[in-house]
């Protein structure tokens, strides 16, 4: 089990402490009655998800005795309309340098969106995903 305390500051503002000892400041936008001190719950989820299949695909590259050279992900997400306006589709760009056979990216992705990332699984939203190496975009499906 894992158990957060999160805090009111004031106004929208919110202070979520972490059980690693980190604290996330979270806040609605100044339209929505808040002060812009933190990021917003919806751009901490994507970001979530995003961290979670990374730190994955880098470990898993990491047993196959392969390393990037730089890695970077781009995330979007469609939201429903209506409320809650929950995501309904969210993209992962993984882009990555280095020596890196594209088979081997191509399984890191999959065993990370399929099999390991709690963070994706815990979502209702579509999860989609594409990739580029070394700048040069994937032709193999995921």
């Amino acid at each position: 089990m894992m158990e957060m305390n999160v805090k009111w500051n004031e106004k929208m503002s919110f202070t979520g402490f972490t059980p690693s000892g980190h604290a996330l400041q979270m806040d609605a936008s100044e339209a929505d009655g808040g002060e812009n001190s933190g990021a917003r719950p919806t751009e901490f989820l994507l970001s979530a998800v995003a961290g979670c299949t990374g730190i994955d695909i880098i470990s898993i590259l990491s047993k196959m005795r392969l390393t990037a050279d730089a890695f970077e992900m781009n995330v979007t997400g469609e939201r429903a309309d209506d409320h809650p306006k929950k995501f309904t589709k969210i993209n992962i760009h993984y882009a990555l340098t280095g020596e890196l056979p594209e088979d081997k990216v191509v399984r890191a992705i999959e065993l990370s969106k399929d099999k390991y990332c709690s963070v994706g699984h815990s979502l209702s939203a579509e999860l989609t995903v594409s990739y580029s190496i070394n700048g040069v975009t994937g032709n193999k499906s995921i």
